[in-house]
């Protein structure tokens, strides 16, 4: 069963919301996501991302200036 989670990383300093992104998604699987609520733009963490294999959605926030998706890729077929 796919896990859907949300870490809420507003008011931290850097590079706080970068280490808990990445633990939190360090035992992903394809299914997985987590939502990432912040107030800056993370320009570090999107090329960590990307080069490990993750795909990421940002958006407008409810309740902060960003929402981030962050899920694995599927592997290729």
């Amino acid at each position: 069963m796919p896990r859907e989670l949300t870490l809420d990383v507003r008011g931290m300093e850097p590079p706080e919301p970068l280490t808990r992104v990445l633990e939190a998604i360090d035992d992903f699987v394809p299914g997985d996501t987590l939502t990432v609520v912040i107030d800056r733009m993370p320009t570090p963490l999107f090329r960590v991302l990307e080069r490990n294999g993750y795909a990421y959605r940002v958006g407008p926030g409810r309740d902060a200036l960003h929402e981030i998706v962050i899920r694995r890729r599927d592997p290729p077929a």
